[in-house]
């Protein structure tokens, strides 16, 4: 294929998938699922005809692609707000990751036509919640505000935790009288703890750079962070930890640091990771012969729903019993265990190995992951208002000071939610334009004249001065504080 048509050809599926992902957004369809149909549309089996069955391929794809949205995850999370849930997240991506894992290879051993080894490889596949689809999911849900930090903080921290499971049971099928337990256990900490090391220790540096980086290089700062994201993977990866990890804790880091180039950072990474979840989610979809799937359709959805109705809901309950969670939070909690391309993506771990199931493993998880992302993608913030979780509106108040109609500014204001993403912050981390200011800040029955180190809170109101001409950029970094959390 010549130069002039490649581009045609990525220009044409980066075109289809804005109209697609604008689609999704309409219909409530969860935007991997539409981007899987397309990949699977172009495959062999569809009408693109397109041959590839290059698993090696796909995982490469697929890890760099967890990289970025991982680390663009991180980049628009802030430390602040995640400490309130650092335990019991931690908790849910350790010892609910294993729960999980364990009880999914059970519903599996009877299900399919595996060895237990196999069987419980496949629930470690499936183990891990995922970070793109659980971010999209909650920047349009209005989920109380400690829940979706807790959903958010695990799907960034499971996925090491999943893979170290996924890697060493895999070496354990392929070499069984050479590996046992302990060598698995022993790859568990190594990949833990090399990958929280690595992940503190550039997370800091990188903290410390972006704080005192110069005006004269502002233009580098995206370059700057994804050359950032790049070394936390790679030397967390090379030492033998995860990478995974060490990328989304350099991220949190970035994110939480007071900067003038954060609301740059976001936007640019933002893009990359949409652009990562096209590449991704497409060569999925190119790697899946739909004709494959009806034989494990009808055990598929019943995988499926032990996922959904007892392993996920049980390794809530057993990673949460210390904690302070109602009954009915920890049922949201299990509700919200989206899966995605995490678990697609250590499928195509499995098809790349030597286990002798791994095809039935692979179609398997796909179907698992397109059910779990279509019945609870579509359905949590339904689910979370029967269960009286959903963030109450702030209130409305009057605007205490007015601008002249002859006046080239405007006064606009935000109302503050409790789950949404500048909710917490400083007034200096709020990635304004630069021609805009907050005037005022009204808070109850007090008008605040904002400082550089306020804190915005749940039920305030943030009047901001712009002119006429920028109101475009401030709807964009209202888009933005929208976000939920």
């Amino acid at each position: 294929m010549d130069e002039g048509l490649l581009l045609l050809v990525v220009g044409g599926i980066l075109a289809g998938s804005i109209v697609v992902a604008l689609g999704a957004a309409r219909t409530g369809l969860p935007v991997l699922v539409a981007f899987l149909a397309i990949g699977m549309l172009l495959g062999s089996d569809g009408p693109g005809g397109i041959e590839f069955d290059d698993a090696e391929l796909a995982r490469e794809v697929g890890i760099i692609g967890l990289a970025l949205i991982l680390y663009e995850g991180g980049l628009q999370t802030s430390w602040r707000r995640l400490r309130e849930v650092a335990v019991p997240a931690a908790l849910l991506s350790t010892v609910g990751v294993v729960v999980s894992a364990l009880l999914v290879g059970v519903a599996a051993y009877m299900l399919f036509d595996l060895t237990w080894l196999e069987s419980v490889l496949l629930g470690a596949v499936v183990s891990s919640t995922d970070a793109a689809a659980v971010f999209a999911t909650l920047r349009f849900t209005h989920i109380r505000r400690r829940l979706a930090r807790t959903l958010e903080a695990e799907s960034g921290g499971n996925d090491p935790m999943a893979i170290a499971l996924t890697l060493g049971l895999i070496a354990w099928i392929e070499q069984p009288d050479d590996y046992g337990m302990d060598d698995l256990l022993l790859l568990v900490v190594q990949q833990l703890g090399l990958g929280l090391v690595v992940g503190v220790a550039l997370g800091a540096l990188a903290s410390w750079v972006f704080g005192r980086l110069p005006g004269s290089i502002g233009a580098f700062a995206p370059v700057a962070s994804l050359a950032a994201a790049a070394l936390a993977f790679g030397i967390a990866d090379v030492l033998g930890g995860s990478g995974f990890l060490a990328v989304y804790l350099v991220g949190l880091a970035v994110g939480s640091t007071p900067s003038r180039y954060r609301r740059h950072l976001v936007s640019f990474h933002e893009g990359l990771a949409f652009a990562a979840q096209v590449a991704l989610f497409i060569v999925l979809g190119l790697l899946v012969f739909p004709s494959d799937l009806p034989d494990v359709a009808v055990p598929g959805l019943a995988l499926a729903l032990a996922l959904m109705l007892v392993a996920r809901p049980g390794s809530v309950w057993a990673s949460t019993l210390a904690s302070d969670f109602t009954n009915r939070e920890r049922l949201l909690l299990g509700w919200a265990g989206l899966r995605g391309a995490v678990p697609i993506v250590l499928a195509t771990f499995v098809l790349s190995s030597e286990v002798a199931s791994k095809e039935t493993i692979f179609n398997a998880v796909f179907f698992v992951v397109v059910v779990s992302a279509v019945v609870q993608g579509t359905t949590l913030e339904r689910v979370a208002g029967r269960l009286g979780l959903l963030a109450p509106a702030p209130r409305v108040h009057e605007a205490p000071l007015e601008v002249g109609p002859l006046s080239k500014l405007e006064l606009v204001d935000f109302a503050v939610a409790g789950d949404h993403a500048v909710n917490g912050s400083a007034v200096r981390e709020l990635g304004l334009p630069r021609s805009a200011l907050i005037a005022v800040i009204n808070r109850g029955d007090e008008t605040i004249p904002p400082r550089g180190s306020t804190v915005v809170e749940a039920g305030d109101r943030l009047f901001v001065l712009i002119p006429h001409s920028k109101r475009a950029d401030l709807e964009d970094v209202f888009s933005r504080w929208r976000r939920r959390v």
